[in-house]
């Protein structure tokens, strides 16, 4: 009698597989860069793969807001994967910070930027800007008649003609500026007069220059780049936006920014990609598609119109970093009954 074929030992091939092609495969995760992005794959994910063909890098990339990102890297602590962390705002960036999860960048790195692009302790470095603008309509408004501070938005002339986001993360990035500038007390009062002043809160930026269009509100406290998302589809769109005057709370610039992981085993790419979103050329591409700020001064825009010339006179100083205090904002815009 013939015996029957063994059925093979799969636990064995696995184990023998693993022993041959084990360091094989670890070296080539080790290749590739793991990349956390609170930016949106839509905006960043053909700046990513241009990344890839110029340097022979894979990148992988776990997109999610930079809240959501920054919270996960704070629980995963040492074993966190992540090489990169690039988030949309410096309040996520202080976050991950304050948890002592960056390592510090190299001097000749910040330098490519001005002091106001990079924390103190050198640990991140922005890679674009935006600014908060006051959008209106100019059929209804005159540009000589607007406000020339935030404040001035909770006066009686403007009852109801006001739209803003309290529920929104870029509302809430220059509540809290706002606050470490003028004090809790000031800002909830802001708050509460603005409600009282029968502001129009809107789900997102988006809607809030839709419902300017549509003749339902005449301001918007917005970030500069919509307007220009808008008119990219429609030239004609009924809207303009402006300043209000230099140093006022109302023209915050927040910057999206990146920092490398302290536990991070592929530091030199890590520093390869983030030294690549500062080279000139892709400053460029940040600016013509995305509508962002460049951090460093381009020879040729892409549109001036883009372009905010002092950007850093205008602004309000704020300390970046400190953006993570988000729980207090939290706190006054429910104390206000906004939340």
């Amino acid at each position: 009698m013939i015996d029957p074929v063994r059925k093979p030992n799969l636990f064995f091939i696995f184990v023998l597989v693993f022993i041959l092609c084990g360091p094989v495969l670890t070296e080539a995760l080790a290749r590739n860069l793991i990349l956390y992005s609170g930016r949106s794959k839509a905006l960043v994910q053909p700046l990513i793969e241009k990344f890839e063909q110029e340097h022979g890098i894979r990148v992988q990339v776990r997109y999610g807001s930079s809240t959501q990102l920054a919270v996960a890297m704070l629980e995963e602590g040492r074993r966190t994967p992540a090489d990169l962390f690039w988030a949309q705002d410096a309040g996520a960036l202080g976050a991950v910070h304050r948890g002592d999860m960056l390592g510090p960048l190299p001097l000749d790195l910040l330098e490519l930027v001005t002091e106001r692009f990079h924390n103190e302790e050198g640990t991140w470095v922005a890679t674009s800007g935006r600014a908060r603008v006051l959008a209106y309509s100019p059929a209804r408004t005159a540009a000589k008649t607007l406000p020339v501070s935030v404040f001035m938005l909770a006066d009686p002339e403007w009852r109801g003609r006001v739209g803003w986001t309290p529920g929104n993360a870029s509302f809430q990035s220059f509540l809290t500026a706002l606050r470490l500038q003028t004090g809790d007390d000031t800002a909830l009062a802001w708050l509460a007069a603005m409600r009282e002043n029968q502001a129009q809160s809107h789900i997102n930026n988006s809607s809030l220059l839709q419902a300017i269009a549509a003749g339902e509100i005449d301001l918007a406290l917005t970030n500069h780049y919509y307007l220009y998302r808008f008119r990219e589809a429609d030239a004609s769109f009924p809207v303009e936006q402006t300043w209000f005057e230099a140093g006022d709370p109302g023209n915050m610039v927040n910057v999206a920014g990146i920092g490398v992981l302290r536990t991070s085993r592929n530091q030199e790419k890590a520093l390869a990609f983030i030294r690549f979103l500062l080279e000139e050329q892709n400053q460029e591409w940040i600016a013509r598609e995305v509508y962002e700020y460049p951090v460093l001064p381009l020879a040729e825009p892409p549109d001036e119109s883009r372009i905010l010339q002092d950007i850093e006179a205008l602004s309000p100083a704020v300390d970046l970093d400190a953006l993570s205090d988000l729980d207090r904002t939290l706190a006054l815009l429910r104390q206000a009954g906004l939340l």
